[in-house]
């Protein structure tokens, strides 16, 4: 077989587990509570660790790669994010599985940095069209099958498992990419924008942080004030420092082109609204529902083989139709099949879910392909490499602030509900913030186990109804993130822009 098939071969399958690694974490998380003690907040730094770590390194691993050599930086990629997987399934303590999450995600940012480059590297532009569909192909397989697969290693073998299947794949990947893959050029000009660097990642943690830290430790306290001013101002830093460099890590002239920055907002807003909201439906599909983490992933279904069986009918019909059509329409039919999902009540079962699965389900379908076209159709052949950098980088920064964002709003509303609700109850004072950490990470059951055996019926349901409600309120306003995404993807993605750089 040509070099250049195993070059293909081997970047397939490291984005495939490094995108599964994004998807197949959501069903085990129930069962990472119970057995490591964890709360709603270790939960939620279990996503957004491995989001922040890819989001933060990414555009940076890129210009490694050109420096060092694409292989050699994706091989260590490789062995960094198998020890990190060795790692999160060893862990003992949440505060160590999420700092090996961190681990994994800078591995995964070196493997996903310079995936493309070596596909590029290896094969003539005249073939590079099938092989970025292969490649763009397995991205859509890894996410439509990751719930599946979690639920599987998580019920069958324990959660530690979802990590410890990396292990193989991804020594036999390394193997086969120093046995096969080509070294390709190294560029001595490339430089490393660590000013940059230090600032994005810096004002993203800060950001994320203050967000997941709001509803402990209070939102005008001294912590969190002072994490969104250091925040506002390491972004502020950074836009300076880009604008001054002359290598910099994201281009911001860029986004002088309207279609480039509808893009981008494309982008994050996907991911601050669906895919963010994938975690609080699988807490409420096995915490609340009572089911297993192999049937949430079964029932997640509908939603994930939609997308990928309608991805590449968009992305054949968008070499012909507008590409704004199917970015505005598909993140409208996003917002709708949230806003279908809605609704909920105490004693509903997952089938209320399930219209808005389909809606939603077509609406990534139709965005996915695209947003490719979009992200680098805009710009000239040579800033190809760093447009899809960009636009990778804001899909995870939306995964990662739309997790904060969303369980920022989730947990306060279900602290209210639950002071409501308990008002009359003979429990002691100040015990609903303690209740409320039970519920949004446990649910019903877990909040019952704390509370005095007279008060446990009237706690199961207040539970039930504030966790419920909470999902309904975020459920709203990731649909509005979409919705308003959908209107600025049409506003923005116009045909023109496309027309300097010779696509459609």
């Amino acid at each position: 077989m040509a070099a250049k098939w195993w070059t293909l071969l081997a970047a397939c399958l490291a984005i495939f587990m490094l995108l599964l690694d994004i998807t197949i974490v959501n069903v085990a998380l129930p069962d990472i509570r119970r057995d490591l003690d964890s709360s709603f907040t270790d939960l939620q730094w279990v996503v957004d660790a491995y989001a922040l770590g890819l989001a933060a390194l990414l555009l940076a691993t890129g210009s490694l790669g050109d420096l060092l050599g694409r292989r050699r930086i994706f091989v260590l990629g490789i062995f960094l994010f198998v020890l990190a997987s060795l790692l999160c399934g060893l862990a003992p303590t949440p505060t160590m599985l999420n700092l090996a999450r961190g681990l994994q995600g800078v591995g995964g940012a070196m493997m996903f940095a310079t995936s493309l480059a070596l596909i590029a590297q290896e094969f003539p532009p005249q073939e590079r069209g099938t092989a970025f569909g292969l490649w763009g192909a397995t991205t859509g397989f890894a996410v439509a099958v990751g719930p599946l697969v979690g639920g599987v290693l998580t019920q069958g073998l324990g959660w530690e498992w979802i990590f410890f299947v990396n292990i193989p794949i991804g020594l036999a990947t390394a193997a086969m990419t120093l046995a096969r893959v080509p070294a390709g050029e190294r560029d001595p000009s490339a430089k490393i924008d660590w000013p940059g660097v230090a600032t994005f990642s810096g004002a993203l943690f800060c950001l994320v942080l203050a967000l997941i830290e709001g509803n402990g430790e209070g939102w005008t306290s001294t912590l969190v004030v002072g994490l969104l001013s250091v925040s506002a101002v390491l972004f502020v830093a950074f836009v300076l420092v880009e604008r001054r460099s002359t290598k910099p890590m994201l281009d911001i002239s860029l986004f002088g082109t309207p279609a480039f920055t509808g893009a981008q907002i494309v982008a994050f807003c996907l991911h601050a609204s669906i895919f963010s909201i994938f975690l609080y439906l699988t807490l409420y599909l096995q915490n609340i529902l009572g089911y297993s983490a192999l049937e949430a992933g079964l029932r997640f279904l509908p939603i994930s083989l939609l997308s990928f069986l309608v991805a590449p009918v968009a992305g054949k019909l968008a070499e012909r139709l507008p590409v704004r059509g199917f970015l505005g329409a598909g993140l409208i039919m996003v917002g709708v099949g949230l806003l279908m999902m809605g609704g909920i009540e105490p004693l509903d079962d997952w089938t209320t879910l399930l219209a808005g699965f389909v809606v939603a389900g077509i609406g990534i379908g139709l965005i996915n392909p695209p947003l490719a076209t979009a992200a680098i159709g805009v710009v000239e052949p040579r800033q190809s490499g760093a447009a899809s950098g960009i636009n990778s980088t804001f899909r995870q920064v939306g995964t990662a602030t739309g997790i904060a964002g969303l369980g920022a709003l989730f947990q306060a509303r279900v602290s209210d509900r639950l002071g409501d609700a308990l008002s009359g109850t003979p429990l002691p004072a100040g015990a609903e913030d303690e209740l409320a950490a039970a519920v949004t990470s446990g649910g019903a059951q877990a909040a019952a186990q704390i509370a005095p055996p007279q008060a446990r019926d009237a706690l199961i349901e207040a539970a039930r109804r504030a966790f419920v409600d909470g999902l309904d309120e975020i459920l709203i306003v990731a649909a509005v993130v979409a919705l308003a995404g959908g209107l600025l993807a049409f506003a923005l993605v116009r045909g023109r822009d496309f027309v300097a750089a010779g696509a459609p």
